[in-house]
């Protein structure tokens, strides 16, 4: 009888399992679909359900937090309190990451929530955020070397901090590794291409500006890509 208990209940703990790898999988890919389409209220919905289904669970915890990111970024009305947005993403990467502090993912997002926050943050409260960001970033690409989002972020940010924290030299080397982990992620080259243009290298953003405009957007990052279309056109139009 013994026996029998246990044979149930490692089938139990298999099919829940199995059940909650189909549940995130399926979750995940209505996340990448809205993002790809910049599908607000969709978004809006998926974070609502995320919200009653994510309790101490690391990869829902980080899907919802990315869920909050990306609504914030480009979904979110204007009357939104898009800092308390992000600060909420945060909080969920971190219990994400007090349940599995090997997770990759939840490196990222809290990484990328803190960058969103900076933005609404003093030069004091920046610098200290500036930190943390680091620490995120660095730790998705430890667990993750092929995180190609996790570069971009660390190439914008030493483009884009004052000086003596910027370093040009090192953001070119983040931006390449990403576009040599994902060739199709057209935003890589956008980074790139403002990089050069503040950089003085103006052949070298020319080029890149040019590269965003011949490339077809990525899939699962439709809406993004046809942004850095956008920004890329006006950008060489200063440039020629």
């Amino acid at each position: 009888m013994k026996e029998l208990y246990v044979v149930v209940f490692v089938t139990l703990l298999v099919v829940s399992t199995a059940f909650s790898q189909g549940s995130y999988q399926a979750l995940y890919e209505k996340f990448v679909r809205y993002r790809d389409s910049y599908d607000v209220q969709d978004m809006k919905n998926l974070i609502d359900e995320l919200e009653k289904l994510a309790d101490k669970d690391c990869k829902l915890y980080t899907l919802l937090a990315d869920a909050y990111v990306e609504y914030t970024l480009w979904g979110a009305p204007d009357d939104v309190d898009k800092k308390a947005m992000y600060e909420k993403a945060i909080e969920y990467a971190d219990k994400a990451i007090e349940l599995n502090e090997n997770y990759a993912y939840a490196y990222f997002v809290k990484g990328a929530a803190i960058g969103r926050l900076a933005q609404y943050a003093g030069i004091v409260k920046s610098l200290f955020l500036l930190g943390d960001f680091d620490k995120s970033l660095k730790k998705a690409i430890e667990l993750n070397p092929k995180c190609f989002r996790a570069y971009v972020a660390m190439g914008m940010r030493y483009r884009d901090v004052p000086w003596p924290m910027r370093s040009y030299k090192k953001a070119e080397e983040y931006l390449k590794k990403a576009i040599e982990i994902e060739p199709k992620y057209i935003n890589s080259y956008l980074e790139l291409g403002i990089l050069y243009e503040v950089w003085n290298k103006r052949d070298k953003a020319i080029e890149m500006f040019e590269k965003v405009l011949e490339m077809p957007p990525m899939k699962g990052f439709t809406a993004l890509g046809l942004e850095a279309k956008e920004t890329a056109k006006e950008h060489l139009k200063k440039l020629k």
